[in-house]
């Protein structure tokens, strides 16, 4: 589908926008990156506490090996203090990739007359739901292009319809959201469909990068985007996610702008982002693949390292967009969050006709990492990491403000792992092979011979117990 200028209008957003750039440049250009100060700052970072820009912009401009280890090591015992050692893992799931916009990096923009457009019927969205559910996913996030198309009433009845699939031992207990920006009505109206959080990125949070990247639709409205999820917890939405994709600018700009717009929330509603996402750009049908701001790997693991400690409360998620070995890097780093059994082309859960071979004019961008969810689990606990499914929060009211109250002081810690525990054993009973399930259970018993609260100890493994006997969502 082309895109028709001249029937979409930008909108009038009349909210101040809070991304100075010049006031980045300056933090970034001012700050000393010496061992010393990365010392002082880590500092604070350990005790949870919240990271200034001036803070964020040291760690930024550290360069040295050992200023650069040091942030990697508070890294990782960071995340291990507020989120143990359990990983999230999580589908996306393409429903429509029709789009007004013309984004430059995109295999999707509008102006790409090779992309196969396909939006899916509600029989296909079952179809590919039940595929996921076979695998053993819990959590998806339903991915649209931006078109007139895909409304909120539209979205909202997708929602309805993943939570309604139930295959076999498999349901879909949180439904996140990856779309345009909405109005405050719109979010009203998905909110009511009992969607998870509603991630919307920046892509780049530069705003002469960010017009040179979106030439033409209605996401040239770069103070549209900015405050979109203003709206949203203006709306009764507490849960969001942001991010940036990198490569469209200088990654450390990008960084500090993740973090001043997380701060712009908790500030604003007192509720700071769930998720914050980094994906780096990856070659697309039609797509510019830049190289002038391209993000090596070395940076981006300090990056993530360096996310971890400015904003601990919040996950970390990466993306199969990035390979298997960089993302089990990045793990160690404050990762939380990624996906597993990815598949990009829309309808290619349920029929993989393509073989496994990806066709960029079928899928948004390269996919690097197109690992089994299975093969994901086997690593994971390889490392001595907890896979989870776990949605517990959501069905105890854990969100939003009340979220913050458990995450920021870093309490979240004593749910997440117990009920990462119930949902993988839940993924060992109903999905795993033998051997899977044998290397599971040896991790679980581990866990549980490490824990020094006896009685939380018999109580989960009483709980485990239920679960191998055939109950099911099972959580503190």
């Amino acid at each position: 589908m082309q895109f028709v200028p001249e029937k979409y209008a930008l909108p009038d957003v009349p909210m101040q926008p809070f991304i100075d750039a010049a006031e980045i440049e300056q933090y970034l250009l001012s700050a000393r990156g010496d061992t010393a100060c990365v010392q002082e700052v880590v500092r604070k970072s350990l005790a949870k506490g919240r990271l200034s820009l001036p803070e964020v912009a040291v760690l930024l401009k550290a360069d040295s090996p050992a200023a650069v280890q040091l942030i990697k090591d508070a890294a990782q015992t960071l995340k291990s203090a507020v989120y143990g050692n359990r990983i999230v893992l999580f589908a996306p799931l393409y429903v429509g990739n029709y789009c007004v916009n013309d984004c430059t990096y995109c295999g999707f923009r509008a102006t790409n007359s090779e992309a196969v457009r396909v939006t899916l019927d509600r029989r296909q969205l079952i179809r590919e739901v039940e595929a996921l559910e076979e695998q053993g996913q819990k959590r998806l996030i339903l991915v649209f292009g931006e078109h007139p198309a895909y409304s909120p009433e539209y979205i909202a009845e997708a929602v309805r319809t993943v939570y309604a699939v139930k295959h076999g031992a498999g349901e879909i207990r949180r439904v996140n959201i990856n779309a345009a920006p909405l109005d405050i009505d719109g979010f009203r109206t998905v909110k009511a469909a009992g969607i998870g959080t509603y991630q919307i990125f920046q892509e780049s949070y530069h705003r002469e990068s960010y017009k040179r990247c979106h030439p033409r639709g209605p996401k040239q409205a770069y103070d549209n985007r900015l405050t979109a999820l203003d709206r949203a917890l203006e709306a009764g939405l507490d849960d969001v996610g942001i991010g940036a994709l990198f490569g469209l600018y200088d990654w450390r700009f990008e960084v500090m702008a993740l973090v001043r717009h997380a701060n712009h929330l908790e500030a604003c509603y007192n509720i700071g982002p769930h998720t914050i996402s980094f994906p780096r750009l990856q070659a697309a049908s039609h797509g510019d693949t830049g190289g002038a701001f391209a993000v090596p790997d070395e940076a981006f693991t300090r990056l993530v390292a360096i996310l971890r400690l400015a904003v601990p409360y919040t996950g970390l998620i990466c993306t199969a967009r990035e390979g298997g070995a960089v993302r089990r890097e990045v793990l160690r780093y404050g990762v939380s969050q990624i996906d597993g059994g990815t598949r990009l082309e829309l309808g290619s859960y349920a029929d993989m006709h393509s073989g496994g071979v990806q066709n960029l004019h079928r899928e948004q961008f390269r996919l690097n990492d197109a690992r089994s969810l299975a093969a994901i689990v086997d690593e994971l606990l390889d490392d001595g990491l907890i896979p989870s499914f776990c949605t517990a929060c959501y069905r105890k009211g854990r969100t939003g403000e009340h979220f913050m109250e458990f995450s920021v002081p870093g309490f979240i810690k004593r749910f997440c792992t117990p009920n990462a525990v119930f949902t993988l054993a839940e993924y060992l009973e109903d999905y795993a092979g033998d051997a899977l399930r044998q290397k599971g259970y040896a991790v679980i018993e581990n866990i549980l011979a490490a824990d020094a609260d006896n009685a939380l100890a018999d109580d989960i493994g009483h709980r485990l117990q239920r679960i191998r006997n055939g109950a099911r969502d099972v959580f503190y």
